[in-house]
């Protein structure tokens, strides 16, 4: 009998032992000074506490002149990607880039090079923001969530569908009238040359331009349209002429191409000109993160 106790006890001990080594990376977080692996562009691997992390993400997304409950509002969408990151990404080396494939990261050094002498100034708001928001995540269903954001919308922010063809219940579509007309590059006007927009979208016929079948989201966003009988996603179009969104308008003139955009970026998410708006407006920093994302809550990781 005792040894089947023992036998017990050390199956059970090696099962443990398993589950454990299987999810070392998933809850990594779980230690006590909660690091996150970050690739630098240099193809190193640095490893950092989560809230030296996200003031450097701060810092190389937000503009520091925000005011202090945008900040803090982008400190926890910064900390919960991370986070989701952590948990999901399927890379045993790291867990996030320091690019703007996942969050821009900025060392101490680059964020002296790109605000001078108010180096300590902004460094020091940043941090104050980081630290009132310590450890604090947004969770949807008791899951933390892929925080999605972007600059500036056009007065509406985008289904993560519509862009990622992720279905995320916590990310749907909503009003942002604080992104309008008053903020500096809203709307701006791109010219192209009918060759170079020919070969920059590799039409193969360009001795006209023609585009219709132009489908539009509820935001007023390109999901798709033709071009010369060629059909691109808006995403696409976006990509390929280097536009700053996919609220796009054409105008086809003689030997030119005018393509008007609202807005600056995916549109997914919290938009942090509409963020640093709301922050204007008296609105705090969960009052905004609630207002950008559906049905979360907002905790300290365990």
């Amino acid at each position: 009998m005792k040894n089947k106790i023992l036998l017990c006890i050390t199956i059970f001990l090696s099962v443990l032992f398993i589950g454990v080594v299987v999810n070392k990376k998933n809850h990594s977080f779980l230690n006590e000074d909660k690091t996150i692996k970050v690739k630098t562009k240099e193809e190193q691997i640095e490893e950092l506490k989560i809230e030296d992390y996200v003031t450097g993400v701060i810092a190389g997304e937000m503009p520091a002149s925000f005011e202090i409950e945008a900040l803090k509002a982008q400190a926890v969408a910064s900390r919960s990607y991370a986070m989701y990151k952590i948990l999901h990404n399927k890379d045993e080396n790291y867990d996030v880039l320091s690019n703007i494939t996942h969050q821009v990261y900025l060392t101490e050094e680059e964020m002296q090079e790109k605000w001078g002498q108010d180096y300590t100034y902004y460094l020091n708001k940043i941090k104050n923001a980081v630290n009132e928001t310590k450890n604090e995540v947004m969770y949807y269903n008791d899951e933390i969530i892929e925080a999605f954001y972007f600059s500036m919308s056009n007065g509406a922010t985008e289904d993560a569908k519509s862009v990622f063809e992720e279905d995320l219940p916590y990310i749907k579509a909503v009003s942002s009238s604080w992104d309008n007309e008053s903020l500096n590059n809203f709307i701006v006007t791109t010219s192209f040359t009918k060759d170079d927009f020919c070969i920059k979208l590799k039409l193969e016929n360009c001795q006209s331009i023609k585009i219709d079948n132009i489908n539009y989201s509820a935001s007023h966003r390109i999901n798709n349209l033709t071009i010369n009988n060629q059909e691109f996603k808006g995403t696409e179009i976006r990509t390929l002429l280097n536009l700053r969104s996919t609220d796009i308008s054409f105008e086809i003139r003689e030997n030119e191409i005018l393509i008007t955009t609202r807005g600056y970026g995916h549109g997914v998410g919290m938009s942090q000109y509409g963020a640093n708006g709301m922050a204007k407006d008296g609105y705090d920093y969960k009052q905004i993160l609630n207002h950008y994302y559906n049905d979360i809550t907002i905790n300290k990781m365990v």
